[in-house]
């Protein structure tokens, strides 16, 4: 920990404006009030939504800001607690922040709060060296590595993606979008014993997938969709489709492969309008679910997850940069190709 006239000082990533990231390293670290935590940053995926602070397309971003909600951390200082967390633990967290009296506060709905703050977006995120924490938003370990415990939140989104509908072990589901949510949404229904199937356009992407354990593939850019999934399907469509996209075409997609009374999860964040004759929905009796952020419970089970080792989420990360080059790291999604899927930034240098 660096020192500035007595007074403790950190490195921390800050998007200054639309295409601007700076790494300043005189900030001061944070001093913990009650029933907070300091804790020391480790690694950070860079997010959807980091990308789209830099981009200048995230419309909830003021700046400056800094990013950053995909993290691990080590405990540094805590105060006595329930949990039993204590100095030294390797931990991930919860971060998107709630106001406790709206209507969807009261009636547990947390992850949808009107007045959501998600670290990185509405507030400062985890992109700095130290940040303080909410005792009750910290998640242990449970033996996962700084890697993994850095992807635990991007997996809960899909996972709770997932969580929406009643999935059954015997439903056949599409998933149409290959990043990683699409993936991380894969390995969910996976995990509850479903068949899952990936759609793309790109064919890199695909082959993670497979690798992944997806059951099949399908590159819907060269094939035709609806014919792949009469036969996959035997005819009768999929009993779950889970648009990861956020584009109007892979929403109506998900919409012409269900099946009857089918479950559609929309995880993707859709920017663009989508027209379509909505008959379609009552003919087929379509349950189709919004999903956005994660509850705590969430990460508890994406963490057994982890713990089980069936699931190598490490594979899903395709490069990693150190936190002065974090422009860098920016400048390298923002002209992704496709071939890069996740991106950690290695906040402290060990």
């Amino acid at each position: 920990m660096l020192t500035e006239r007595g007074k403790p000082v950190m490195k921390s990533v800050v998007i200054q404006e639309p295409g601007q990231v700076a790494v300043f390293d005189r900030l001061p670290v944070p001093e913990p009030k009650e029933n907070e935590a300091l804790l020391q940053i480790l690694y950070c995926g860079i997010c959807g939504a980091d990308l789209a602070s830099y981009l200048g397309n995230q419309p909830f971003t003021t700046y400056p800001r800094i990013p950053g909600h995909e993290f691990s951390a080590r405990i540094v200082s805590i105060p006595q607690n329930a949990g039993g967390l204590k100095e030294g633990d390797l931990v991930t967290c919860n971060p998107y922040f709630n106001c406790g009296d709206c209507y969807a506060c009261r009636r547990g709905y947390v992850n949808c709060c009107v007045d959501n703050q998600t670290m990185g977006v509405q507030r400062d995120g985890a992109f700095q060296e130290y940040v303080v924490m909410p005792v009750s938003r910290i998640l242990r370990g449970d033996g996962l590595n700084a890697r993994q415990l850095a992807l635990v939140e991007p997996f809960c989104i899909g996972h709770h993606g997932i969580s929406r509908c009643k999935l059954k072990n015997t439903d056949k589901v599409l998933v149409v979008g290959a990043g990683p949510i699409g993936i991380f949404a894969m390995l969910s229904a996976k995990a509850k014993g479903a068949e899952v199937y990936m759609a793309d356009v790109l064919d890199g992407r695909l082959e993670t997938a497979l690798q992944m354990g997806a059951s099949g593939v399908v590159n819907s850019g060269k094939q035709d969709l609806g014919s792949w999934t009469r036969k996959i399907t035997d005819g009768n469509g999929f009993d779950v489709c889970v648009e990861a996209c956020g584009l109007p075409q892979t929403f109506l997609s998900c919409i012409d492969q269900a099946a009857q009374a089918a479950n559609i999860v929309l995880i993707g964040n859709g920017k663009r309008e989508t027209k379509f004759l909505h008959s379609i929905i009552l003919k087929k009796e379509l349950n189709i679910f919004g999903s956005r952020n994660a509850l705590t419970s969430d990460f508890e089970q994406v963490i057994e997850i982890l713990r089980s080792g069936e699931v190598d989420v490490e594979k899903l990360v395709s490069c990693e940069y150190p936190i002065d080059q974090a422009a860098e790291a920016f400048d390298a999604l923002a002209h992704n190709d496709g071939s890069i899927m996740k991106v950690l930034l290695k906040i402290i240098q060990e």
